[in-house]
């Protein structure tokens, strides 16, 4: 197998930070290679500097054997690179077809545009990354799943030999996951190089050739990957023992058998695909909802929380009837919303991270229509504590933490709401083993200060880790609600792929 890319001690900094400090790996032709370390260890960094997005400064970059002085993005392109990050850049409102063709097609700017080949070329590409959609569907109606393997698609029709893969299972479920699988082994037997970052080390010993482990900017490890076990990965990972399994809560306390803060009656939004949905949740209970992309897991989210209009039904908050016509009618009804994209509707990453934890609860610091600083900063303060955000200051930007902390910073504005139900859609999604454990114990925690809790998830794991109950979504309906003891991974697959009716 040929050397695709060889980065050696690669050095970099930004504002004094040290991401990468002589970071070093290869890619060769036909492999998997698996980069995995902590959130903070540099896989990002040292990704966009593959790709041609940052600067280094230091090392060497050795792409199909020619030291690169200044790659830049489309030099990176003309290489044969292609990039699949967790947050798809595809436009909107473009359809599938033409944001392939984006990627894919090379000629001049004032060629006739063939439209029934692109949209045959985009099928057949569709097909073969494994996504069943219409390529004239307008990108904003996919979802976040959905748009990743689009991109995938667009990176195959670009014939890309080097292919780097940012979390791309962040939300996908383990069927769709597989069907990607052997579309990269595909790819990988072809003779292509496939870069692959993902923080869920089941997938890595499933899909990886080798792996190279980074901590702290530096390179820890390479090995094949069948020569090291999970236990021995994540103590490389997190320069401490961990035991194996470590990222998963081992078991609950019991829930409280607090009143009902939450009933969901018939509810129904034809725009958010959900039918007659029906369900109750307890103070201090965790209500997991599971099931196969596009069931309705966030379409139901969206509508309890007002962002989807609901056609019939009913939702009670703490025995109240309550009219979710907008976001501020639920957030002002006690219930908050942390979404899985949290880059897009997360957070503001340009904003200081006092002024992301008070966001929605602006009348706590203000007096007169103004933002007092000083009650701002207190109050944020107080969530960085809480929650365990690691910043040096609340006056640093949002963007300066890592996944992990900003996922908790997310929950600090819903938390700052005064809010008693939380809906939390994918709130792992993309974060390190050791981020994971932690946001676990705190919804564990916030569960047993009576908080009610929603938990929509693609991990089967984290379902069954957390919850009291599982509800399972089929094609906007509840297929069945489980109870702890009876939810199993073969019962939840059951209901979703609708092989049975379990009911418990």
């Amino acid at each position: 197998m040929s050397v695709l890319v060889e980065a050696r001690r690669i050095r970099k900094s930004f504002a004094g930070v040290q991401a990468l400090d002589g970071a070093s790996f290869e890619l060769l032709s036909g492999e998997v290679h698996a980069l995995v370390g902590e959130n903070g260890a540099g896989k990002s960094t040292l990704i966009r500097i593959v790709t041609g997005a940052v600067q280094p400064d230091g090392g060497t970059l050795i792409i199909a054997g020619r030291a690169i002085d200044r790659l830049t993005p489309a030099v990176a392109r003309s290489l044969g690179i292609a990039a699949v990050y967790q947050q798809p850049a595809l436009f909107p409102h473009l359809t599938v077809a033409e944001n392939i063709a984006l990627a894919s097609e090379a000629g001049a700017a004032w060629k006739r545009i063939d439209w029934k080949g692109r949209r045959k070329r985009a099928q057949e590409l569709l097909d073969r990354a494994g996504l069943s959609i219409a390529p004239e569907r307008m990108v904003s109606t996919l979802s976040m799943p959905e748009q990743q393997i689009v991109e995938i698609a667009g990176a195959i029709g670009a014939r890309a030999k080097i292919l780097i893969l940012d979390e791309p299972t962040a939300s996908l479920t383990e069927r769709e996951v597989e069907r990607l699988f052997q579309t990269i082994r595909s790819l990988a037997a072809e003779g292509a190089g496939i870069l692959y970052i993902s923080h869920r080390l089941e997938e890595i010993s499933a899909v990886a050739t080798r792996i190279t482990v980074l901590r702290d900017g530096r390179t820890i490890a390479t090995a094949a990957a069948g020569d090291i076990d999970r236990t021995a990965l994540i103590e490389m990972m997190a320069g401490r023992s961990l035991a194996a399994g470590g990222e998963e809560v081992r078991a609950r306390r019991a829930a409280l058998s607090g009143e009902i803060a939450l009933e969901v009656r018939e509810l129904c939004s034809k725009q958010a695909g959900i039918e007659n949905i029906s369900f109750t949740l307890r103070r201090g209970e965790i209500l997991g909802l599971a099931g196969l992309t596009g069931a309705g897991r966030t379409g139901l989210a969206t509508t309890i929380f007002g962002l989807a209009r609901a056609d019939s039904g009913e939702i009670r908050v703490e025995g109240a009837p309550r009219r979710m016509r907008s976001p501020r009618a639920a957030i002002e009804g006690g219930i908050a919303y942390l979404p899985e994209d949290r880059q897009r509707h997360g957070i503001v990453s340009q904003m200081p991270i006092a002024a992301n934890a008070t966001l929605a609860s602006l009348e706590r610091v203000s007096r007169g229509g103004w933002i007092v600083r000083g009650r701002e900063r207190e109050l944020a303060r107080r969530y960085i504590a809480e929650l365990g955000i690691r910043t040096p200051s609340p006056e640093a930007t949002a963007e300066s933490l890592s996944g992990g902390n900003q996922q908790k910073l997310a929950l600090a504005r819903w938390l700052a709401t005064g809010a008693r139900v939380l809906i939390l859609d994918e709130p792992t999604q993309g974060v390190d083993v050791g981020a994971k454990a932690e946001l676990h114990a705190l919804i564990a925690a916030l569960a047993g200060q009576g908080f009610a809790i929603v938990l929509i998830s693609s991990e089967l794991s984290e379902i069954l880790a957390l919850s009291d109950r599982v509800a399972v979504m089929r094609a906007g309906r509840i297929a069945g609600m489980l109870t702890r003891e009876g939810a199993t991974r073969q019962s939840i697959l059951a209901l979703a792929l609708g092989h049975s009716a379990i009911m418990q």
